[in-house]
C-alpha cells in the first residue's frame, strides 16, 4: 500500500473497529445484561431475553442498510462514516447510563432495546460504505487484502471489547464489576468515537464515486435500481444466501460459544473473557490472510471451504471444548441418563416477554434445576401423571422439596451442581500456557478461523457484483437481511432450542444443516469475481463479467 491507501484503510478500519467494539460489547456482556434487565425471569430466560435484546439490533439492520445506503450512494460514503459514528456513540453510552429493571421495571428492558435498535441502525449504514469505500480505492489484485483489513477489524473490536471489560473488572473486582462497573466500558467508548470521528473527517470521497458525481451519474432512486431486472434481483438473492450462510459460524463461534462456555459449561466470566481477548486478535489476522489467500485462489474456493469445514468439523469441536474445558461436567452428560418425564400441558415454553406469565408447574421447575446445572435430558410423556425426573437409577418425585433432592440427587450422580472444580481457570499470565487452556484457545481458533474465510471473501465479493451507481445500496439490503435475521437471532435461538430439548450441543444442527445448504446452493449461483474491474462491472445472468486483468496487473 501506498501513504493514501494506508490512511483510506487505517482511518476506514479504525472508526469501523469502534463501532463494532461498541456494538459487540453487548454480545460480551449477556449474562450481566440479563441479570440486570431481566431479573425477575429464570437464569435460563434471563439469557434468552438478554440475547433476544442483542437480536433486535440485528433485526432493524436491513431498515438501517435501506436509509444509510442511499445516502452513501446518493450524497457519497464519507458523509454515512460520521453520521453512524455519531448515531453509534450516543446510544452505547446511554447504555452505560440506563438504570435496571430491579430500579424502574418493564421501563428498562424497552429502553435497553430503543438503545439496541439504535446501534444497529448505526452499525448497518456503517459496513456497506466502509467496505465499498475501501473497495473503490483498492487495486483489482489486491482488493481481498485491502478489504481484509476492514472486515477484519469486526475481530479485533470483539477482542478490544472483551480487553476493556478485563482490566475493569480486574481494577474494580468482580462482585463491584456485576454489580456496576459492566456500565463503565459503555462509558468510556464515548473517547474513541470522538477521536474515528476526527480521524474519518480527514478523508476523501472514492474516485469512482468523485467521477461518478461528476459526471452527474448518481443513481436517482438506488433502491429500485437494484430491483430493477432479473439478473440484478437473482444477485441479490444469491448475496441474501452467502450473507446468511456465514453469519451462522460468525455468530456461532463468537456470542454464542462465548455465552455457552459462561453459562452451560460454568467457565469463570474472566477465564472465557480472556480467551476471547486472544483467540480474536488471532482471528483479525486470520481475516487478512485469508482475504489475501482470496486474491491468488479465486474468492469462491476459500469462502466454500470456511462453510464446508465448519459443517462438518462444528460437533466434534465443540464437543471437545466441553471435554477439555469442563471434564467434569463433561463425564455426567456422558455416564448419566437423565429422564424428564411430564405431561406436555404443564410444561410451558419458557418465553414471556410481557412478563405475564409465571412458571411455576413441577415441570417448569424441573426443567429450570436442568438447565441451569447443564444436565442434559431427555423428555417422555406422562400425561396425566405427576412430574419425576429418573437420574440413572433414582426416580425424584414430586414434594416440598423437590428442588432440593433433584439437586441432591445430580450431585451424587457427578454434576457439579454449585460449581465445577476440574474447570479450566486462568488467574495470572502462566495460566495461558497451561495445554488445556491452549488446547481450548486452539478448539476455539479453529471456529473463528472457518468464520473469517467465509466472512472475509464474501464482504469482497458482494462489492464487486454490483455496478458503481447502486454498489452500497445493492449489497448492503440482502447482507444485512441475512445476518440481522439469521446472525443476529442464532444464540438466542440456540439457546432456547437447546433449553427445549435438553441439549445445547443437539442445537448445534440448527447452523450445521443451514451452513450445509448454504454450501449446496452457492455452489451453483455464486460467480467468481477476483480481478472484476468496478469501474465497468456489469452483471449479465447469473454471473459478473471480469474483464481481462492488464498488463500491469499480469
Amino acid at each position: 500500500m501506498n501513504k493514501q491507501e494506508r490512511k483510506v484503510v487505517g482511518a476506514s478500519a479504525i472508526g469501523t473497529a469502534f463501532e463494532w467494539y461498541d456494538f459487540f460489547l453487548y454480545g460480551a456482556l449477556v449474562p450481566v445484561i440479563g441479570s440486570k434487565f431481566f431479573g425477575e425471569y429464570s437464569h435460563s430466560a434471563q439469557t434468552v431475553f438478554a440475547l433476544l435484546t442483542f437480536a433486535a439490533g440485528f433485526i432493524v439492520r436491513p431498515i438501517g442498510a435501506v436509509v444509510f445506503a442511499r445516502f452513501a450512494d446518493q450524497v457519497g460514503r464519507k458523509v454515512v462514516f460520521l453520521i453512524t459514528l455519531i448515531l453509534m456513540g450516543v446510544s452505547t453510552v446511554a447504555v452505560g447510563l440506563l438504570p435496571t429493571s430491579e430500579q424502574i421495571g418493564v421501563l428498562a428492558p424497552i429502553l435497553l432495546v430503543t438503545c439496541r435498535i439504535l446501534q444497529g441502525l448505526a452499525v448497518s449504514g456503517e459496513f456497506g460504505a466502509a467496505v465499498t469505500y475501501v473497495s473503490e480505492y483498492a487495486p483489482p489484485r489486491a482488493r481481498g487484502y485491502f478489504v481484509g483489513w476492514l472486515t477484519g477489524t469486526t475481530a479485533l473490536a470483539f477482542s478490544l471489547s472483551v480487553a476493556v471489560q478485563l482490566i475493569v473488572e480486574a481494577a474494580v473486582g468482580t462482585e463491584s464489576y456485576n454489580d456496576w462497573g459492566w456500565r463503565i466500558p459503555f462509558l468510556i467508548a464515548v473517547v474513541p468515537l470522538a477521536l474515528s470521528v476526527w480521524i474519518r473527517s480527514s478523508l476523501h470521497e472514492s474516485p469512482l464515486f468523485q467521477q461518478m458525481k461528476a459526471d452527474n451519474n448518481t443513481a436517482k432512486a438506488p433502491l429500485r435500481e437494484a430491483f430493477s431486472s432479473r439478473a440484478r434481483v437473482r444477485m441479490i438473492i444469491v448475496i441474501f444466501l452467502m450473507a446468511s450462510a456465514q453469519s451462522f459460524i460468525g455468530y456461532l463461534s463468537t456470542v454464542y460459544m462465548l455465552t455457552v462456555m459462561k453459562t452451560n459449561l460454568g467457565i469463570d466470566s474472566f477465564t472465557v473473557n480472556a480467551l476471547y481477548l486472544v483467540v480474536m486478535l488471532v482471528g483479525f489476522f486470520l481475516c487478512v490472510g485469508a482475504c489475501r489467500l482470496s486474491d491468488r485462489v479465486g474468492r469462491r474456493p476459500v469462502i466454500f471451504a470456511g462453510l464446508g469445514l465448519a459443517a462438518v468439523l462444528v460437533f466434534p469441536l465443540v464437543n471437545s471444548i466441553t471435554g477439555t474445558a469442563n471434564p467434569e461436567l463433561a463425564r455426567a452428560q456422558a455416564q448419566t441418563s437423565v429422564t424428564l418425564n411430564a405431561d406436555p400441558s404443564t410444561c410451558s415454553f419458557q418465553f414471556n416477554p410481557a412478563g405475564t406469565a409465571a412458571f411455576t408447574s413441577e415441570c417448569d421447575v424441573a426443567r429450570e434445576v436442568l438447565q441451569s446445572n447443564s444436565v442434559r435430558f431427555d423428555r417422555t410423556d406422562g400425561a396425566g401423571g405427576p412430574t419425576t425426573v429418573t437420574v440413572g437409577d433414582t426416580v425424584v418425585g414430586p414434594s416440598a422439596t423437590f428442588e432440593d433432592d433433584l439437586e441432591a440427587v445430580l450431585t451424587e450422580a457427578g454434576y457439579p451442581i454449585g460449581g465445577s472444580t476440574e474447570s479450566i481457570l486462568i488467574e495470572g499470565a502462566g495460566d495461558l500456557f497451561d495445554p488445556r487452556i491452549l488446547a481450548v484457545t486452539g478448539l476455539l481458533l479453529c471456529l473463528v478461523l472457518f468464520a473469517q474465510m467465509a466472512q472475509g471473501p464474501a464482504s469482497v465479493t458482494m462489492v464487486e457484483v454490483f455496478p458503481t451507481r447502486i454498489r452500497a445500496t445493492a449489497l448492503s439490503l440482502p447482507y444485512q437481511l441475512g445476518v440481522g435475521f439469521f446472525g443476529g437471532l442464532l444464540p438466542a435461538t440456540m439457546v432456547a432450542i437447546g433449553a427445549e430439548v435438553g441439549s445445547f450441543t443437539t442445537a448445534l444442527w440448527y447452523p450445521v444443516i443451514a451452513m450445509g445448504l448454504g454450501v449446496i446452493i452457492l455452489y451453483f449461483t455464486l460467480p467468481e469475481t477476483r480481478g472484476v474491474d468496478l469501474a465497468t462491472v456489469t452483471i449479465a445472468g447469473d454471473t459478473a463479467t471480469v474483464p481481462a486483468p492488464t498488463a500491469q496487473e499480469k
